[in-house]
């Protein structure tokens, strides 16, 4: 049982004990710096059902838990505040409950439990994946760890825009401007060669909006009316039409961009269990819509388009069917995750990662979704993401400002090998596990800089400064990881032994450490509870720094006592565990060697 949980169970005893009242919940939070104390009791709430002053009240607690368990030491009182000195003995004790644990703070998922699908990456298939990805992969993969590392049974997945006028814009240019070029052809990734043509697309769009204007044309009308975008929205009439040229031309193209993306994803490290296409679920929702028009949630106007009153519920009107009966992306997300339910069928909640710009979007969806009856609506969670910006601005795909995923994950690993070989610490290293190393510590930086930063916040990218090996960074932690592996690998003893609490004296380092471990598990729930892998990194930031301020302050190796001697090496070697499990709750790799 956890420290919280196990000191709410003796404070309700000494409640009961000292005053004859049950009560149900105990506010427990860290105590402050600058006072004496591990965890802190907040006394006001008992104060409603307990006549006594914050200090008597505390004090009496206090006294009670010191007389009767063997896990309060000492306490003190100050204002209204309880804060208590959890003993060495309960610390010994927990670690050596927990010193060979390999699953140690993850809970496996129950037996017939309802699973959660976790939605990420969702590209187009007209250009290739950006810095924009990374982040929503990034946070998408690691929740989906973090999800399932807290007990529940997970489902990855993607919703793969292949379809609508954006796809045939790449398809027209390529007919147009692509004299058969293919991947083999010209050495290129296929998501890169389609991504080409986008951009093309838009500088020929561009000039012929510019041309029609000097002939006199409004924008608006130039636009429309554009040659190259005209011939574009008829290629999407014939994919609607099922024309057989323009769909074999959709699906080679496509095909080209499917293998660029599994070899970005495998790079950057994600992975999915099923893949949705637009082009398959597009129609999906008009069922639901005519359902929900019979049972009056949604209504028809009277030009035939069908809509939903929000208004009550703080929003606004929405369309989900237009005139001509067509659907809208309202009606396929609804339609989709109803779809979702029927492929797997303990699936109790969705976890959709998309940017914030859809925070609006989502709301509606799940409120439709609730008014439509579905039990499991009430557990759609919108993991809504901040943009990531960089120093010269931001990205903008049709005009080939973006920063590719592929050069940012291959530039990352460079920057990582330049420094690796400025620190010279490599020597014994074979080719193959330098190039090993550097990608390991390039991906885990860039990994981490995203990751550590609530999702909720944009990011400014900086790739030099994620690279650091000092400070909040993937490579400090990687580094703390390498040398405890190298203590490890030193140690000439049987460090299997456990060691009674009588044989060991905890040095305050040492309590502060165990106490850091101890907090994992929690850190985990929480992670999970919140959708936010940042809670994981920062954690495992501060179990580093703790780490390394025991490591300057505490003889390791250097005892001459060969029990301190063990019990170091032992209690190292489990926050090495716990750094590689935080990290891949984080899908990011470890050294063993740096």
């Amino acid at each position: 049982m956890a420290l919280p949980q196990l000191l709410t169970l003796h404070v309700q005893k000494a409640v009961e004990a000292l005053f004859g009242i049950s009560v149900d919940k105990i506010e427990l939070q860290a105590t402050r710096k600058e006072f004496e104390g591990d965890i802190t009791m907040v006394i006001f709430p008992l104060l409603k059902v307990v006549k006594s002053n914050p200090a008597e009240l505390g004090n009496k607690i206090g006294q009670y838990l010191t007389d009767n368990t063997n896990i309060v030491s000492r306490y003190n009182v100050v204002s209204g505040f309880l804060n208590i000195v959890i003993s060495d003995g309960y610390y010994k004790e927990f670690f050596n409950q927990v010193k060979d644990d390999a699953q140690f703070g993850t809970v496996q998922p129950q037996e017939g439990g309802k699973a959660v699908m976790v939605e990420y990456a969702s590209p187009n298939t007209n250009k290739p994946l950006h810095l924009g990805h990374v982040r929503n992969v990034l946070l998408g993969y690691s929740v989906a760890n973090i999800v399932k590392a807290a007990g529940n049974k997970v489902y990855k997945t993607q919703v793969v825009n292949d379809r609508g006028i954006h796809i045939c814009k790449s398809m027209l240019a390529w007919e147009k401007f692509g004299n058969g070029e293919t991947p083999d052809s010209t050495g290129l990734k296929g998501d890169k060669l389609v991504g080409k043509y986008y951009v093309e697309f838009d500088k020929v769009y561009k000039e012929q909006i510019s041309q029609l204007v000097a002939n006199g044309a409004t924008e608006d009308d130039a636009k429309k009316t554009a040659p190259i975008m005209v011939e574009a929205q008829a290629m999407l009439l014939k994919w609607e039409a099922g024309d057989e040229a323009v769909r074999s031309l959709w699906a080679t193209m496509n095909g080209w961009v499917y293998k660029g993306f599994e070899e970005t994803y495998a790079n950057i490290g994600v992975d999915f269990d099923k893949n949705y296409y637009e082009s398959n679920t597009y129609l999906l929702g008009k069922d639901v819509v005519e359902q929900g028009l019979a049972s009056g949630v949604f209504y028809k106007k009277e030009d035939g388009s069908v809509w939903i009153d929000l208004t009550d519920e703080g929003l606004d009107e929405k369309l989900v069917l237009r005139k001509d009966g067509t659907s809208v992306y309202m009606t396929q997300d609804i339609g989709t995750a109803i779809q979702r339910v029927k492929d797997f069928p303990d699936v109790g909640g969705m976890v959709y990662t998309v940017g914030n710009e859809q925070d609006y979007h989502f709301k509606v969806l799940f409120l439709i979704l609730k008014k439509l009856g579905f039990d499991w609506a009430k557990n759609l969670y919108h993991l809504s993401y901040g943009m990531v910006d960089l120093p010269s601005g931001k990205m903008k795909s049709r005009e080939g400002t973006v920063v590719d995923a592929d050069d940012l994950m291959a530039d990352m690993t460079e920057t990582a090998q330049k420094i690796a070989e400025e620190l010279g610490k490599l020597e014994g290293y074979s080719a193959e596990e330098k190039a090993k190393l550097y990608n390991i510590i390039g991906l885990g930086a860039l990994k981490y800089y995203i990751l550590k930063v609530d999702p909720k916040k944009r990011i400014l990218f900086n790739p030099e400064e994620s690279v650091d090996f000092a400070g909040n960074t993937g490579p400090f932690i990687q580094y703390t990881y390498a040398r405890i592996q190298s203590l490890l690998r030193r140690a000439d003893f049987d460090i299997s032994v456990t060691l009674a609490a009588d044989e060991i004296d905890l040095y305050e380092k040492e309590k502060e450490l165990i106490k850091l471990v101890s907090e994992y598990p929690a850190v985990i729930q929480d992670a999970a509870a919140s959708h936010s892998p940042a809670l994981i990194a920062n954690y495992v930031y501060e179990l580093v720094r703790g780490y390394n301020s025991f490591y300057q302050t505490v003889p390791v190796l250097g005892t001459e006592v060969l029990n301190e001697k063990i019990f170091r090496i032992q209690l190292s070697k489990k926050v090495g565990e716990t750094i590689k499990s935080a990290f891949g709750l984080l899908g990011i790799g470890v050294p063993d060697r740096m």
